[in-house]
């Protein structure tokens, strides 16, 4: 049997590419005999390049300013005249030094990734797809604009735009939210990023100020826009910029050819951090086992922590769920021992391939 292991990041565990390794060495010691290839996904958050680098492209480093503005490693990467930029290289939340709260909150900026785009354009690309998602800020995509042009305010965004003359600018993520309001980017990710009560507000009242910087220097309103709120808002100022926006798993998806290794596949095997009713709204393991079941190919998902039923993700289209944590006994040894825990899960998915759920289940 050919497996096709694609899972997504496991939260602050694993990375995609890591998960990948760590379900291909448990299904081998169950079935030895299978066929494995590994094609980590992302959908624009952290690992974005690095998914992308396993089939695609040349690296190139850079040290940028990282989220609280001391210097950070991060990569860029180049396919033709083409740009991949990851904005958790240079404002994910690991990136902190130590848990996110209050003050990190409101001090992270996005001004890396600025950098990041400038790199890309004096190498001379014409398109920069920057990957949205993981970001320990909600500036509304201030720093990155502020480094990406010259001065502050509106002539920071003209500045910008100026420099990005000719270039496509694409925005990468599956994430819909506005910049502002009950679901926007304070209310709905400031709490993941350390924010309390008072600091979401404080940092939604910045961004609906932000918001009509952006508006006037662009020419129109952004801060509604599906996607606005994604990164801290990163993509509000993206978007203000003239970006277009394209779903982050799609971007992967072309980039790691996934309609030609499905339609070689018997079985999808794929996970992430939380599967929960999230997933179901266009996060990458549901989309995936969509594009599997196209080709008639079954799907099991292998998550961290599942908060859905079975009739819930039956629905979905995926043949069967698991859970690490219930398989560990707990979520905080799902987490502390996350490689040896999904390998030793994975395993028992293996045993139970072609009992509950056959490759012709589809077909």
């Amino acid at each position: 049997m050919r497996v096709l292991i694609a899972p997504d990041s496991f939260g602050g565990t694993l990375t995609a590419t890591a998960a990948a390794t760590a379900m291909a060495s448990g299904w081998a010691r169950a079935r030895p005999d299978d066929e494995l290839v590994l094609a980590p996904q992302s959908d624009g958050g952290p690992g974005f390049v690095d998914v992308l680098a396993t089939r695609i492209g040349e690296r190139h480093d850079e040290v940028v300013d990282g989220p609280l503005g001391g210097p950070v490693r991060a990569q860029w990467l180049r396919v033709g005249e083409t740009a991949y930029i990851e904005s958790a290289q240079a404002c994910g939340l690991h990136l902190l030094p130590g848990p996110p709260d209050p003050e990190t909150a409101v001090a992270a900026g996005s001004g890396g990734v600025g950098q990041l785009i400038r790199a890309a354009v004096a190498a001379g690309v014409t398109t920069v797809v920057v990957g949205l998602g993981g970001s320990c800020c909600t500036d509304g995509g201030r720093g990155l604009l502020e480094r990406l042009g010259d001065g502050s305010g509106a002539d920071a965004v003209r500045s910008a735009a100026d420099r990005l003359a000719g270039v496509r600018l694409v925005a990468a993520t599956d994430v819909e939210n506005p910049l502002l309001g009950p679901v926007g980017a304070a209310a709905v990710f400031g709490p993941q990023k350390g924010a309390d009560p008072a600091t979401v507000g404080l940092l939604e009242r910045r961004n609906a100020a932000w918001s009509a910087v952006l508006a006037d220097a662009a020419g129109r309103s952004v801060a509604d826009a599906a996607g606005a709120g994604a990164a801290g808002g990163i993509g509000a100022a993206l978007l203000a910029l003239g970006a277009s926006r394209r779903s982050g798993a799609a971007v992967v998806a072309t980039g790691t050819g996934q309609d030609e290794l499905l339609a070689a596949a018997d079985l999808v095997l794929t996970g992430e951090g939380r599967f929960d009713e999230q997933s179901l709204r266009g996060k990458l393991v549901v989309e995936l086992a969509r594009a599997a079941r196209r080709h008639g190919v079954p799907a099991v998902v292998v998550a961290g922590q599942v908060r859905l039923d079975r009739e819930t993700w039956a629905a979905a289209g995926l043949a069967r769920v698991y859970s690490v944590a219930e398989y560990a006994g707990s979520v905080e040894l799902a987490m502390s021992d996350a490689d040896r825990q999904l390998r030793l899960l994975v395993a028992v998915v293996a045993g139970d391939a072609g009992k509950e759920y056959p490759t012709t289940r589809y077909r």
